[in-house]
């Protein structure tokens, strides 16, 4: 699992000083508190947000109550991101290893999540512009033998 930053903010600093990190699921009802929990000023951004925090099992760092599906993990790298030309972008990419889950099995259906049912948020590419996963997108297609 991993997750980007666009600059070295708290999360990929508490990220290299701990080795751990949650990834939460933002889901369309979660919007609203994961774009306040992304200030840059110095304040809890679980306070910020006003989401109720959950205990991890695996590890220390907390998680989001309300996300559906969350992943407890331990760092295995934090990678400075770089131009084609080799110089530092200012962006961070960090990668964990999945050591616990937490699924809300309202989300599983004959065994497979079902992901629309989540109601998925993601970023669309602008610095405002976000979409969401619904059912009416789904296609299903068989792989080549």
């Amino acid at each position: 699992m991993g997750f980007s930053s666009n600059s070295w903010k708290d999360t990929v600093a508490n990220c290299r000083a701990t080795g751990e990190f949650t990834w939460n699921l933002v889901t369309r009802s979660l919007a609203e508190a994961m774009n306040a929990s992304s200030t840059t000023a110095e304040v809890d951004e679980f306070d910020a947000a006003g989401v109720e925090v959950a205990e991890s099992v695996e590890i220390a760092a907390p998680r989001v109550a309300a996300s559906p599906a969350t992943f407890e993990c331990r760092v295995t790298q934090i990678i400075d991101l770089r131009s084609a030309t080799g110089e530092a972008s200012g962006s961070w990419f960090t990668v964990g290893e999945v050591v616990g889950v937490h699924l809300d099995e309202s989300l599983l259906v004959d065994g497979i999540v079902d992901t629309a049912a989540a109601e998925p948020v993601l970023r669309g590419g602008g610095p405002t512009t976000y979409f969401g996963i619904s059912a009416d997108q789904r296609f299903d297609m068989r792989r080549p033998c």
